[in-house]
């Protein structure tokens, strides 16, 4: 009987170590993931703000009418995106609670962007992640 009991207890340690441990490390690389691709859909949007920008060397309405559709992936759901006047940009993924910012700055007729994140976990490096 004694035996059998350890047995249980061992099997269960192991199974809670399964659900406390690697769930969330699968959880945090589709997490990752996502954000990469929330990143990468931003591309034509960036282009196009800092074209209107370099056009008229200034971020002011850079933004103006530009959209993005939002994109389904079958792993980690909808990616949407919203383009401000001023040319920033935000994305979100309501799956995995992560969304970006990427807000632009011209300096000498270029434009450049700085991107953050949250969760940072999720985040790639360009977009304040490790």
């Amino acid at each position: 009987m004694r035996v059998v009991l350890i047995v249980v207890a061992g099997l269960a340690l192991v199974v809670f170590l399964a659900v406390a441990v690697v769930l969330p490390m699968m959880a945090d690389s589709e997490a990752r993931e996502a954000a990469q691709a929330l990143v990468a859909g931003t591309e034509p949007a960036k282009q196009q703000v800092a074209a209107a920008a370099q056009k008229s060397k200034t971020l002011d309405g850079a933004g103006k009418g530009i959209k993005l559709a939002p994109t389904k992936n079958a792993s980690f759901g909808e990616l949407k995106w919203i383009v401000a006047p001023s040319g920033e940009i935000r994305g979100w993924n309501e799956k995995n609670a992560i969304e970006i910012r990427l807000t632009p700055i011209i300096q000498s007729g270029k434009v450049s962007w700085r991107c953050q994140g949250y969760p940072n976990r999720a985040m790639p490096a360009a977009c304040g992640g490790g």
